[in-house]
């Protein structure tokens, strides 16, 4: 079955949040933006590439460190505003060279 790109609902600024989760554990590595041309380069590709708010410009993963992003499956949540991305992850996903961004937890 295929899926209507067109149905996702992207915020004010054009950019959906996505997940990118290992495939092979289920650990969830990061979360990072993409608008639809990321989300088109992506499948095209099976390079996960992002959309850098900061730098206002493609991101593919790992293109500068080597930390690449191989897309095995991609999944869109109920709402049709999140995607979940299962990756081949080489090296970390963080940039603060962590293999998940989500390593702080909160106490109550």
């Amino acid at each position: 079955m295929s899926f209507d790109l067109s149905t996702l609902k992207f915020n004010d600024a054009g950019l959906i949040p996505a997940i990118a989760q290992d495939y092979a554990t289920g650990e969830v590595l990061m979360m990072a933006w993409m608008n639809l041309e990321s989300l088109k380069r992506t499948l095209e590709t099976g390079q996960v590439t992002y959309w850098s708010r900061s730098r206002q410009e493609f991101w593919a993963k790992g293109a500068t460190s080597g930390h690449v992003q191989t897309l095995k499956e991609m999944r869109v949540d109920c709402d049709a505003d999140t995607i979940l991305m299962q990756v081949d992850q080489v090296g970390a996903a963080c940039h603060t060279g962590r293999r998940s961004c989500f390593f702080t937890a909160i106490d109550s």
